[in-house]
């Protein structure tokens, strides 16, 4: 079993979808074994996505990432990193396979429905980010 990090972004939460890409993550073989939704500063988006400081895009997405609530999950199931990031589709959601959640959902490039952790090391340190192994329950 592995687990992952899954943010379903504020235009998930804006247009009232949680429940729907929910039901493509479970009907996926992960489950979601801890949820909450809050509403990050710019700070703490900034601390977040700091890996990404130096990429043109880092403002606008910590500004996009604040404009709204956002859901923070940890997703389990085997070899969660890969299949999460199979469900979610490509970043582009116009380069995204039909039927994954960024095809469906997203609005653009920036407005992509979700993010999920890149690595099994980058998903214990996002984890541990947003939550502590007490809200963990598998």
């Amino acid at each position: 079993m592995q687990r992952t990090l899954s943010i379903l972004k504020p235009d998930v939460t804006r247009r009232n979808l949680t429940g729907a890409v929910n039901e493509r993550i479970e009907k996926s073989d992960l489950r979601i074994i801890a949820q909450k939704r809050i509403q990050l500063s710019l700070e703490q988006a900034q601390k977040f996505y700091a890996v990404h400081r130096e990429r043109a895009f880092f403002n606008d997405l910590c500004d996009f990432m604040v404009t709204g609530p956002v859901v923070v999950q940890v997703l389990e199931g085997n070899n969660a990193v890969d299949n999460y990031r199979t469900v979610m589709g490509a970043t582009n959601p116009a380069n995204a396979e039909e039927g994954t959640i960024r095809r469906d959902f997203a609005e653009s490039i920036e407005a992509n429905s979700v993010h999920g952790s890149d690595s099994a090391e980058n998903a214990a340190i996002e984890i541990s980010f947003f939550f502590s192994e007490m809200e963990i329950v598998g």
